[in-house]
């Protein structure tokens, strides 16, 4: 091997052009791979302290000098400053200044781009120069061929006759394939700099149907952002007509962005939407809104709504997280629209609320604090806007420490609640939590609790609240609560059908005095069920405004199977109240007698395949289903199928709770019939009729809305169509039918 310094600077001019191909030809080709990794050979010299001088190898190297011609021959390799190339000869006429490499090139730059090409033609200032009959391979995936190619010094490439695509040009087999999308233009540049191709006199041709001209443009072939139009969508659904969207991106800065969104109808007048993003050292925030002028309903409490002239009609979501340091963070989110069916007139999103927060947190490994307010905005009929809280705010401080080798949990909460046209409470409370953990000799896991909390509330305007549990007392009251508990589980394990299973008993035995549960106002323990994941809960309430004050024995058995590709997990239980007091739990939550409804989850998995979780509650008298939910997925990743079934029978008071008897069933599969070719689907129906609800409009088999469509996707290409069918009115936003048309392309419009 010889180092010879003249030729510094030629790997660099070379390392964008390359071998043997066709005009417009995307092929790969017959050469050997790119030197992205080539080791010097062993008799290589240390690198020159010049990073801008040029290391080759070669298996020759000639000297004319008659001519002044050097040639080197036989598996050249050039190194330069992260260029590398391949040939299988290179000539450098010294007199002319021509330098000239032929046969198999394949060359290699710092971006990573693959060049061949029939051969490189470099001019004297080893900065620029010609290639003919080349293919480009990018490394981010795409590829250009062009009958000729022109490398000018600032690294941009121009290509005449040229012709890209980011999809494959061979099949799994290796054979050559039309690519699914390419565009041939006169012209294509191509900055590297940018990472940005433009295309000039181009042409769009897709699955071989007729090319169509396209405008002088540009887009981007790497990861980063740049601004451009992004892929448009096409939407007809009844009520706005033919939607026409085509976002545009605005690259404010490497972290900064703008995408303006019109909105075009055909039935209604436009609507804008607008999304802002950035993204600094500390976090990142993003902001979206909408804005509209239209027709509205506000008359949402009768059968048939009448509309209102023409209004302002809007939404804005944003949200925001900044961690201000190992431990300090805060964080947001906004959600706000004009009106209670905008959201769903314009199919942005079918919430039945929306929630504005913020927060500030410190999370180290043993404390926890937290500083967050929030509001919400109702979007149902028949609510009233007036009786939704607004927290401002809850304050939860939270520290653990060994204490008698366990753990203490100490807590400090406050919270204060806001109507406007409802009660106002305020909350504060301290407590503390110790928890021991041991192991017996004969494998037993006992778990011994101490729980002791004090609250004071105060409480304005009761007599607003209409259900009478809810209110409390009207002013300042205070409670004392405490608990003691312990829990036994006791596992056994044992060989089963090849694999093992686990079969564990539990006992958990809670004592409590009787509370002053009553006397406080209910704002966060409303809604209350036995399931599964409560049954051995210290309190089964959810939030902290009812405690469970009776004592109480809770039982029942964990089982898990492990077997060769197979899972299987199972638990039920029920609990006995110890003493005779009254219970503040309603009818219809499993919890109102002294024996408690039976619940329990079944989980099995086979392999990725299939996927099946089974929660009940089984009436303790007669065994009747009062909760049965059903959740399962069954298939690969391509093709499944997920169904979800729910049938609630709780009785329950309509004045106590909202979540009345229901019955729905869920479903939703996708099949793919062909290799880039797959139909999917989706739909809920409302099972519920008037003898579980007697409140519900539903005939026992109620459409809540369904999904079809079909889809053609490859590696650079999602083409694809979609009927929607909503079936119930609110408001302005209609029922009726929606079509959804789909194309997005690898690179272009993102």
């Amino acid at each position: 091997m010889l180092r010879f310094d003249l030729l510094a600077g030629c790997a660099l001019a070379a390392a964008l052009f390359a071998a043997p191909a066709t005009a417009q030809d995307l092929q790969n080709r017959p050469v050997a791979p790119p030197p992205v990794s080539d080791p010097p050979i062993p008799a290589a010299p240390p690198a020159a302290a010049d990073a801008d001088q040029v290391q080759f190898s070669a298996g020759s190297l000639e000297y004319d000098t008659d001519s002044d011609v050097v040639t080197a021959l036989t598996e050249v390799r050039m190194f330069r400053q992260g260029d590398r190339l391949r040939a299988d000869k290179v000539v450098w006429n010294r007199k002319t200044g021509k330098v000239v490499a032929t046969g198999n090139i394949a060359v290699t730059n710092p971006e990573g781009d693959v060049a061949y090409g029939d051969s490189i033609e470099l001019t004297d200032s080893l900065k620029d120069g010609m290639v003919q009959n080349m293919l480009v391979v990018l490394e981010q995936g795409g590829r250009m061929a062009a009958e000729r190619g022109t490398r000018l010094p600032d690294g941009t490439m121009q290509l005449d006759k040229a012709a890209y695509t980011p999809c494959a040009v061979e099949t799994s087999a290796g054979c050559p394939k039309e690519p699914s999308w390419k565009i041939t233009a006169v012209r294509i540049t191509y900055r590297p700099d940018r990472e940005r191709v433009f295309f000039g006199g181009g042409r769009f041709h897709l699955f071989g149907l007729p090319a169509l001209p396209l405008p002088a443009f540009s887009m981007p072939i790497g990861g980063s952002s740049e601004s451009g139009l992004l892929a448009p969508d096409v939407q007809l659904d009844r009520v706005n007509g033919l939607e026409f969207v085509a976002p545009y991106y605005f690259r404010l800065a490497p972290n900064k962005g703008l995408t303006l969104t019109p909105h075009v109808f055909t039935a209604v007048l436009p609507m804008m939407q607008a999304q802002y993003d950035a993204l600094g050292t500390n976090g990142a925030f993003r902001v979206t809104g909408y804005l509209t002028e239209s027709r509205r309903s506000d008359d949402l409490n009768t059968v048939t709504p009448t509309d209102t002239e023409r209004a302002l009609r809007g939404y804005i979501d944003g949200v925001a997280r900044y961690q201000l340091s190992p431990y300090w963070s805060v964080s947001g989110s906004a959600r706000i629209a004009s009106d209670r069916t905008f959201l769903r007139r314009y199919d942005i999103s079918r919430d039945d609320r929306l929630r504005t927060t913020a927060s500030l947190e410190r999370i180290d490994p043993n404390t926890y604090f937290a500083l967050t307010g929030w509001y919400v905005q109702t979007l149902r009929v028949n609510d009233s806007q007036g009786n939704q809280p607004i927290a401002l705010p809850e304050l939860d401080f939270r520290k653990r420490i060994d204490l008698g080798g366990g753990k203490l949990q100490l807590q400090a909460n406050t919270l204060a609640i806001t109507r406007t046209a409802g009660q106002d409470t305020q909350r504060a409370f301290v407590a503390g939590q110790w928890d021991l953990r041991r192991l017996t000799d004969w494998g037993q896991e006992v778990t011994l609790t101490a729980y002791a909390r004090a609250d004071a509330y105060n409480t304005n305007d009761a007599q607003l609240t209409s259900v009478a549990s809810y209110r409390g007392i009207e002013g300042f009251q205070t409670r004392a609560i405490g608990a003691l508990a312990a829990d036994v589980k006791w596992p056994f394990v044992g060989s089963f059908l090849g694999g093992t299973q686990r079969l564990t008993p539990r006992v958990q035995i809670v004592a409590a005095p009787k509370i002053a549960n009553l006397d406080v106002p209910n704002e966060d323990a409303r809604a209350v069920d036995l399931e599964d994941s409560n049954l051995f809960a210290l309190n089964r309430f959810a939030g902290y405004d009812r405690f469970e004050d009776s004592s109480r024995a809770t039982y029942g058995a964990e089982w898990a199977v492990t077997l060769p590709g197979m899972t299987l997990d199972a638990v039920i239980g029920q609990s006995y109240r110890l003493s005779t007091r009254p219970t503040i739990f309603p009818s219809g939550t499993g919890l109102s007698d002294r024996f408690s409804d039976f619940v329990g989850r079944t989980t099995l998995r086979i392999r990725d395949f299939v996927s099946i979780t089974h929660r009940y509650r089984l009436d303790k008298d007669g065994f009747a289903v009062r909760r049965n939910e059903i959740d399962a997925t069954v298939g690969s990743r391509n093709t499944y199928v997920l169904a979800g079934y729910l049938r609630l029978n709780r009785d329950i008071f309509p004045t106590i709770e909202d979540l009345q008897d229901r019955e729905e069933v869920r479903l939703a599969g996708r099949v793919q019939f062909a290799r880039f070719w797959s139909v999917f689907g989706s739909t809920v129906v409302d099972l519920t009729d008037r003898s579980e609800d007697p409140q519900s409009l539903s005939d026992g088999f109620d459409p809540i809305r369904h999904r079809l469509g079909v889809q053609y996707e490859d590696d650079c290409i999602r083409l694809g169509a979609t009927w929607r069918r909503d079936y119930q009115d609110t408001g302005d936003a209609r029922s009726g039918n929606s079509f959804l048309f789909t194309l997005a392309l690898t690179n272009l419009g993102r």
